[in-house]
């Protein structure tokens, strides 16, 4: 993924304000403009919130006024652009770690279909479209490819916002959202191919088609054997140190990238004479998709999701930054058409094939919503395509304003798709795309009724007891913890399992402690490590408002502290043993002892034979 820039003319403020900045504490030409960057992007957003704007808005206007169409003030957009690009490649690592492909390959025909042939359909429409618009002497759509180029903007959708906001709103393992997901990697596939047939349009070539599947198909194997036979073994080795797990997760992530970018020398090393890579993006995809299901997947996106939203950030500026001053309104006034026809084509176009392939239609409504917009992909086509000498500079802005018209928008989609569809019921139903009966799917397959923050003595005699009493609440019953040594006799005993820190607020969103019913936090203080009850208390309290929320004090006197905290109830183990003791001790001392002992003598038999898993 790049982002367009257009070269600061010579003697601008940008020379003047980097000489002036450069020379306060010799900052880095770098530093400084990825300081800029930052400094706007945090000033328009904490005003953008005040005045309810989506924050993608301020990013891009911050992007703007530091651009060449405001103050010129950033000089090495080069080197914003490059770092901004990791961005997206951290974004698609985070994407392949919460798809779940045993799910998304369960849309089977809908996905299949769809995919197929979404991009041809919308690719043809929205060309015809402008080519017969074009007829009308339109001189803004250009000659030649234009109507093509213009259509490419209307079939394919952003990877970066939608995974973005599926992210944020929890929704990618909704029906809507994995099929949203689906199709966008289909889409990928497409312009992959557009891309390998763009540079000989006028006599195509299926070679460099043909290598780029081969070689993705080869980087997806070999990851796969890597995840499964070494790097389990790697994260076996360092999973009592979560921050270690995250180091590993990215270099998984940076190697399969780098291995599948290279793949056309190590292959040339070995005496095969094939131009073959794949990009680094694919590369972390595959790399993320490899260890979605290992149990460190949830600590894995809880950690790298700030990292990856600080370079999507200088993603989104860098946007801005590319935005130039519009060569008078015809520009304008095509890319409102450009976009206008991007979001009519998901609801003429995606919305029949998800329905005839057999999604119910509130799902259908639901997933092209969140697919209307154009895809930062086009702008590398687009901006390819002015290279080639396909379009001219006007073509490339009216793209560049059609994506920021839909960026815009995108969260309105996401926001509003259920109101969309009782809006469109009638239309719908008079069409003959009539309900199928279809309940949607609930966004998370298994919501765990009580959650277990933290496994060691307390949490394994609570498990055994519950097997003991409560048997039917096992299988709703969640332990998240970094001990991933109790892990699979946890799983076996029915109990559900997270690996994760949990003091950190995105692995306890993921896990899904918001829909439990009852949180014990179960670790006393002295236990824990860079967190304490208080602030799980605290954290939790926030997280899950109406759950039932139990603390462990480790002195009698947290008590108060952690009640006014937010906490239901709160237990002290040495209470709890002492409540128990007493009695035993009355009995003894009282000459009761006998019958006490047969009292309890079947209460003690039972609790002998289910062993705790922490003995």
């Amino acid at each position: 993924m790049s982002v367009l820039f257009v070269p600061a003319p010579p003697g601008s403020l940008s020379d003047h304000l980097g000489v002036t900045l450069a020379a306060a504490g010799g900052v880095s030409p770098l530093v400084r403009d990825l300081g800029l960057c930052l400094v706007a992007a945090g000033l328009l957003a904490a005003a953008f919130a005040r005045l309810r704007i989506p924050a993608i808005a301020a990013l891009l206007v911050a992007g703007v006024a530091l651009g060449p169409a405001g103050f010129e003030a950033v000089s090495d957009r080069e080197s914003v652009d490059t770092i901004a690009s990791l961005g997206l490649t951290l974004l698609l690592f985070v994407i392949g770690l919460e798809v779940n492909l045993t799910a998304l390959l369960s849309s089977g025909r809908t996905l299949i279909v769809t995919g197929a042939l979404q991009v041809p359909l919308t690719l043809a429409i929205g060309s015809g479209v402008f080519l017969l618009v074009s007829q009308l002497g339109v001189a803004a759509i250009g000659g030649g490819y234009g109507a093509l180029y213009l259509g490419v903007a209307g079939a394919f959708s952003s990877t970066l916002l939608v995974a973005k906001y599926l992210h944020e709103r929890r929704l990618i393992d909704s029906t809507s959202g994995r099929l949203s997901i689906g199709i966008l990697i289909f889409q990928d596939i497409w312009a992959i191919i557009f891309l390998a047939v763009q540079p000989s349009f006028a006599n195509p070539s299926l070679a460099p088609i043909a290598l780029t599947f081969i070689g993705t198909a080869v980087v997806a194997v070999l990851a796969v054997l890597g995840a499964r036979l070494v790097l389990r073994h790697g994260f076996a080795v360092v999973a009592r140190s979560p921050e270690l797990v995250v180091s590993l997760a990215l270099a998984w992530c940076f190697g399969v990238g780098l291995f599948g970018a290279n793949l056309g020398r190590l292959a040339h090393a070995v005496g095969i004479a094939a131009e073959i890579s794949v990009s680094l993006e694919m590369g972390a995809l595959i790399a993320g998709a490899t260890i979605a299901t290992s149990p460190y997947a949830y600590e894995v996106v809880a950690r790298v999701i700030h990292l990856r939203d600080f370079f999507v950030t200088l993603f989104f500026v860098g946007l801005g930054m590319s935005i130039p001053v519009p060569d008078g309104a015809a520009v304008v006034l095509l890319a409102v058409a450009v976009a206008a026809v991007a979001v009519a084509l998901r609801f003429l176009v995606f919305l029949p094939l998800l329905y005839a392939t057999g999604l119910d239609r509130r799902n259908a409504v639901a997933t092209s919503a969140k697919l209307a917009q154009v895809s930062e992909f086009c702008l590398v086509i687009v901006y390819l395509g002015a290279k080639l000498g396909h379009v001219g500079g006007d073509q490339v802005s009216e793209v560049i304003f059609a994506f920021v018209l839909t960026a815009l928008a995108t969260p309105f989609f996401f926001a509003a798709s259920d109101r969309l569809y009782l809006r469109l019921r009638g239309v719908l139903d008079r069409l003959g795309v009539r309900s199928r009966g279809v309940r949607p799917e609930a966004e998370a397959e298994t919501q765990p009724r009580l959650v277990l923050l933290g496994f060691h003595r307390v949490a394994s005699a609570l498990v055994a007891e519950l097997e003991r009493v409560h048997p039917s609440l096992v299988a709703s019953t969640l332990v998240i913890d970094i001990n991933a040594a109790v892990h699979d006799q946890l799983r076996a005993r029915g109990v559900q399992v997270v690996y994760g820190d949990i003091g950190n607020a995105e692995v306890l969103r993921h896990a899904g402690v918001e829909s439990a019913e009852v949180i014990v936090a179960t670790v006393p203080d002295e236990l824990l490590k860079g967190v304490t009850n208080l602030s799980l208390v605290r954290l939790v309290r926030s997280l899950a408002p109406e759950a039932k929320l139990f603390a462990c004090a480790t002195r009698a006197s947290d008590a108060s502290t952690l009640r006014a905290a937010g906490a239901d109830h709160v237990f002290r183990p040495p209470s709890e043993v002492a409540q128990g003791l007493v009695p035993a001790i009355g009995a003894a001392l009282d000459g009761a002892w006998d019958g006490f002992a047969a009292a309890r003598a079947d209460d003690d038999a039972a609790r002998a034979s289910g062993a705790e898993i922490i003995d």
